[in-house]
């Protein structure tokens, strides 16, 4: 088990907030109200079932779809009404890491980590380029993998590219869709040791989604756990388990006695 450094959060200072948040897909009502807060310098773990609404809340978050009701609030900044061309800012503030990476098949691993910066920051020059390339290469430990095609990479590798695509443009937020599903355990601890470092490095703060209680544990400062559409409990991993609610005491089973 990995053990955590110890993280500098500023707990007077949420960089995300949200509120009553809301979001149903036809009749399946998915968040019923859901409030959270993320702080400066934190690594949040957001826990539930499959299908109780983890992955729409970061979609969410980043803009890609909208709520029914409720508030996000990032950066101070309320996003509801926002225009397409401050999300679009917002974004590049905010980092998303894929639960499949989404690397470009048809890219090397170099265009794959240029994509994003030429994109949106289009007086770099090719020098500026290339070191940016290089230093993310270096923080995921993959500096030889750069002119390798995605195919040519394992699962584990491919996660760490799809990371270092996102931390190239230096986010101040980490979202994180499951970042250690279908990996093996070896594998697994060194993402999760590759989130903390990211945590470190960058001085991100980050929402980190799983349904895998080691990555949990190894990883988060703090859990929130997604029952029936809101987060009802809230704390260290050992408050959060510490019950007899039949709707946490079996998820923490399946992952540690089964």
């Amino acid at each position: 088990m990995i053990k955590k450094a110890k993280a500098s959060i500023d707990y007077k200072e949420a960089v995300i907030t949200i509120k009553a948040l809301k979001k149903s897909f036809d009749d399946n009502a998915v968040l019923r109200g859901a409030d959270l807060e993320l702080y400066k310098g934190e690594n949040l773990v957001v826990l539930g079932r499959s299908g109780t609404g983890k992955s729409v809340l970061i979609k969410i978050i980043s803009g890609l779809i909208k709520p029914d009701a409720g508030k996000v609030v990032l950066f101070g900044e309320e996003m509801n009404y926002a225009n397409e061309k401050q999300l679009q800012y917002m974004r590049t503030r905010i980092g998303f890491s894929f639960q499949n990476s989404a690397l470009y098949d048809s890219m090397t691993v170099r265009k794959n980590l240029e994509f994003p910066l030429v994109r949106n920051k289009k007086k770099l020059t090719r020098r500026e380029i290339d070191e940016a390339v290089e230093t993310v290469l270096e923080a995921v430990g993959l500096e030889q993998a750069i002119n390798q095609m995605p195919s040519e990479l394992s699962g584990g590798q491919r996660k760490r590219i799809g990371i270092a695509r996102t931390l190239i443009l230096n986010p101040e937020v980490m979202l994180y869709d499951e970042p250690t599903a279908g990996l093996d355990p070896i594998t697994c601890t060194e993402i999760n040791k590759l989130i903390n470092e990211v945590q470190q490095r960058y001085k991100t703060s980050s929402i980190i989604i799983t349904h895998d209680l080691t990555c949990a544990k190894e990883t988060g400062d703090r859990m929130a756990i997604l029952l029936d559409g809101k987060f009802e409990r809230q704390g260290s991993f050992d408050e959060v388990f510490d019950t007899t609610d039949n709707r946490v005491k079996p998820f923490f089973d399946y992952n540690f006695i089964r």
